[in-house]
């Protein structure tokens, strides 16, 4: 899933070029409502392994938070390096 981390048109319209890109090769959902938290337990309750978050430091370096499910573990990804890191991740799981 691709979270912004707030409904700004900045973190927006990122989070939506994320989503479409990752949509290239996965299954990929895309919400913008309610708080972060909200979210993050909304996807866990689904089963999505890994939520991406755009946050206000993604449009500084261009890299993105991967949030995965199981672990709670966090790592930031460059976006350039974000197809090939979740197509691993999934390989592995």
């Amino acid at each position: 899933a691709v979270l912004p981390l707030m409904r700004k048109p900045e973190l927006v319209e990122r989070a939506r070029d994320v989503a479409a890109m990752l949509r290239q090769h996965f299954m990929v959902d895309y919400d913008e409502t309610q708080s972060i938290g909200r979210r993050y337990r909304r996807q866990d309750e689904i089963g999505t392994p890994y939520c991406i978050t755009i946050d206000y430091e993604t449009l500084e370096d261009r890299a993105v938070t991967i949030r995965d499910r199981d672990t709670m573990e966090q790592v930031r990804v460059p976006i350039s390096r974000l197809v090939e890191e979740l197509g691993q991740r999934l390989a592995a799981s």
